[in-house]
């Protein structure tokens, strides 16, 4: 079936549409259309209490996987054609999980509990488990802030698994390169894609060129420090001498000679700084986990 192009002439119909037949406030209504690639719809819904969805025939696990993520309770406004006219129908999520989508078309999606605010700081056991240790989320929530994701960026995130999940939730209009070296780990990745629905994340088991021939160029990299940090950061360097540069790494003698390395590529304004986080134990004890320190860089 040939892809329908939704242009502003369409769009501009179907929010008329649903204005003359709902009662639904569309001043903030969230437009994306996922007919395009490195569309998230579940962080959209989340995060949005009307979205308008512009979808393709042939999706026939779209509800189910907006119930499976908690959203059964979300009302959804449509029709059963590809034009904006018509009788117009609405169910909640959870009454149409047997359903896919059989008409290239707009829809609306009311979330009555969305949170219009970014995901910092995910507790570790929203993650899925596998072959990775998770850096605690209080230091992933100092690492995010550090990096300072925009929603259109586009990321190279190295090593660093939950970082390029939440990275990715948060440049909703960008895109994530996870790369990790390890099977296990990107089997593990692979799993956490899949339970948050993300459609920007691409995943390569090496930096170089070949790997990212198809990739866009990313502005921002972050890396936990490894014996192959310099190699990553001069390719990456090379092919955006505009990048910034966030490293973590529980290692001292890494932290201290990592500035030098950042200047010799042309980046200034480094930063180091080593994060503490304390725990009160069951026992009314306290219990320090490990102390990394995170470099930042900025190109000039």
């Amino acid at each position: 079936m040939e892809k329908q192009i939704f242009t502003n002439d369409v769009i501009l119909a179907w929010l008329q549409y649903y204005s003359k037949n709902t009662t639904i406030d569309l001043e903030h209504v969230k437009i994306i259309d996922i007919t395009k690639k490195n569309k998230n719809v579940i962080p959209t819904v989340e995060s949005h209490k009307t979205t308008l969805v512009f979808t393709n025939a042939g999706i026939d696990d779209i509800f189910y996987r907006l119930w499976n993520a908690g959203l059964g309770e979300c009302e959804v406004w449509y029709n059963e054609g590809s034009d904006p006219s018509g009788e117009i129908l609405h169910n909640n999520v959870k009454d149409m999980i047997d359903r896919g989508i059989n008409a290239s078309a707009g829809m609306l999606i009311l979330n009555s509990n969305a949170r219009n605010t970014a995901k910092i700081g995910l507790s570790n056991e929203l993650l899925q488990r596998g072959s990775i240790q998770y850096v605690g989320s209080e230091i992933r929530s100092i690492i995010l802030s550090k990096m300072a994701v925009a929603p259109q960026d586009d990321i190279c995130v190295i090593g660093g698994e939950s970082i390029a999940i939440e990275a990715a939730l948060i440049a909703a209009e960008g895109s994530v390169i996870a790369v990790e070296y390890s099977r296990a780990d990107r089997s593990t990745l692979e799993d956490n894609v899949a339970h948050f629905d993300l459609h920007n994340i691409k995943i390569i088991d090496h930096v170089d060129e070949k790997n990212m021939a198809d990739c866009p160029v990313p502005s921002l990299v972050f890396l936990v420090a490894s014996a192959s940090t310099n190699q990553e950061l001069a390719y990456l360097t090379k092919i955006n001498p505009n990048i910034n540069a966030v490293i973590y790494t529980l290692d001292f003698k890494t932290a201290a000679t990592l500035p030098d390395t950042l200047r010799s590529l042309g980046l200034v304004d480094i930063d180091t700084i080593q994060v503490s986080v304390t725990k009160l134990g069951s026992n009314n004890t306290f219990k320090s986990a490990p102390a990394p320190w995170i470099i930042t860089a900025r190109s000039r």
